[in-house]
């Protein structure tokens, strides 16, 4: 049995799911981001199984995205870059508020995503060591790259420069020293595949790559699939 609520913690609304009868008392942590023009809401079947598995579960919305969603679609489509970097910068809210709240078991606080979750992810772990391990599905950390043709912005140079320092390419010791999961599908037509196998590809020339889970999904375009949320689950049941 679990329990799911809408709740607010710190500045935002979350969705939040742990194991019945636990709401208030420490566990182990997964922050979960949810993908561009999705929600917290969509993306909760993360917190559903997560949460069956002994988890607490808490899942913002990114800046303009579900509850915070200020509805424009369109002006939206062009602020993917500055939409990421809103959660990136915000993460430390969540995480003081979750510690301020008694919520973290053991500092066991681990950072998960999928699409732009996946890449806020990653960028989060350039940044935080104190998050134990990280779960990146169907994303990529080469954000100053990738910006130039997924949802290129109008200011390149300005947003790329104020992504820089998060971009994996900056910190592949900060990436290797805790466990990662990275999950693609091989054809996604969305997110190029391209950026999880160079990351993968960086950490083993340089030897990097002794926490690196890295599984790729045969013919599967830019979805979820039972495979990755398994994969997920059991990924955190043995790292965190």
């Amino acid at each position: 049995m679990i329990e799911i609520e809408i709740r607010h913690l710190g500045d935002h609304e979350i969705l939040h799911a742990m194991p019945a009868g636990k709401r208030d008392k420490p566990l182990p942590v997964v922050v979960f981001y949810h993908g561009f023009t999705s929600s917290k809401l969509v993306y909760s079947y993360f917190a559903v199984a997560l949460a069956q598995a002994g988890f607490r579960v808490v899942m913002p919305d990114a800046p303009d995205h579900g509850a915070r969603f200020k509805g424009n679609e369109q002006a939206r489509l062009g602020q993917f870059w500055h939409i990421l970097h809103g959660s990136l910068t915000e993460f430390a809210g969540v995480r003081d508020a979750l510690y301020e709240a008694g919520l973290v078991a053991d500092n066991r606080l681990a950072v998960a995503g999928a699409s732009m979750g996946g890449m806020t992810a990653l960028g989060i772990m350039t940044h935080h060591p104190e998050v134990k391990s990280v779960a990146c599905l169907m994303g990529s950390g080469y954000f100053t790259s990738l910006a130039k043709t997924l949802f290129p912005p109008k200011e390149l140079a300005e947003i790329t420069a104020t992504l820089e320092e998060w971009d994996v390419s900056r910190s592949l010791p900060r990436v290797a020293d805790r466990p990662l999961l990275l999950w693609h599908g091989d054809a996604d037509d969305v997110v190029p595949p391209e950026g999880t196998f160079r990351l993968q590809q960086a950490l083993i020339n340089a030897g990097l790559d002794g926490n690196l889970t890295c599984l790729w999904e045969p013919g599967v375009r830019h979805r979820i699939t039972p495979t990755a949320l398994d994969a997920t689950v059991a990924f955190f049941r043995q790292h965190l």
